[in-house]
């Protein structure tokens, strides 16, 4: 019987050792990630505002001047980030940092600016990408979007006021629903929600679900008016 008795208190010990782990896992998902991020959001967003403050790099490339329609696409000293996003539908004290790349550790960083898909302002489809839950939360409020609310991103020179077309809960997708990237995408379901018909469209997509998810929620929207600084 003894034998049998210190068996099963060690079950029961490495049971309740496994819970503790389990528990303090899932409390560094959902406390410890947003602490830390919401410390580097603040940092990225000071470093990017000192960044523009600082005289622009005396270079002339090829293809990176403004065009014609005053977009920002000069060479810039990147600090880790590429513009600003505020989402007035957010609160007045909502500014979040763009970063380039949607990988895990751009996520924790900020908004992410999907590689390959259209800078800000250009003709073709800007997309930003953010987390709803853990890493700072930067789009945990989306589902709160409407269509007219704005997203304005700022960089150095200028600022872009975007304007929302869709619902974000009426488009759920795939995560591998590329079509989503596209310079103009096409949503294949014909009765579905479709982006505007406006040449520079926003895109923003995020979880579906505030817990782990493959299906992505998304909405779309055009730009509406660039303002100089």
């Amino acid at each position: 019987m003894v034998p049998r008795r210190r068996t099963a208190l060690w079950l029961g010990r490495g049971a309740v050792t496994v819970g503790l782990a389990l528990l303090a896992l899932v409390a560094w998902q959902y406390v410890g990630t947003n602490v830390l991020s919401e410390r580097r959001h603040s940092e990225l967003v000071d470093d990017i505002r000192r960044s523009w403050e600082s005289p622009v790099p005396a270079v002339r490339r090829m293809g990176k001047e403004p065009s014609a329609a005053g977009v920002d696409t000069r060479p810039e000293e990147r600090v880790g980030g590429s513009a600003l996003v505020r989402i007035p539908r957010f609160g007045v004290d909502y500014v979040m940092p763009v970063v380039e790349g949607t990988d895990e550790e751009a996520l924790a960083n900020g908004i992410g600016h999907h590689v390959g898909t259209a800078a800000v302002g250009e003709v073709g489809n800007y997309v930003l990408a953010g987390h709803r839950v853990t890493h700072g939360e930067p789009l945990s409020r989306m589902p709160s979007l409407r269509p007219g609310d704005v997203v304005e991103v700022e960089t150095r020179r200028m600022v872009y006021t975007y304007v929302l077309d869709t619902e974000p809960d009426q488009l759920v997708v795939d995560d591998d629903a590329d079509w989503v990237l596209d310079p103009r995408p096409v949503n294949p379901v014909a009765t579905g929600p479709q982006p505007s018909r406006e040449p520079r469209l926003i895109t923003l997509v995020s979880c579906a679900e505030i817990f782990r998810t493959d299906e992505r929620m998304v909405v779309f929207g055009h730009l509406a008016r660039i303002s100089s600084k």
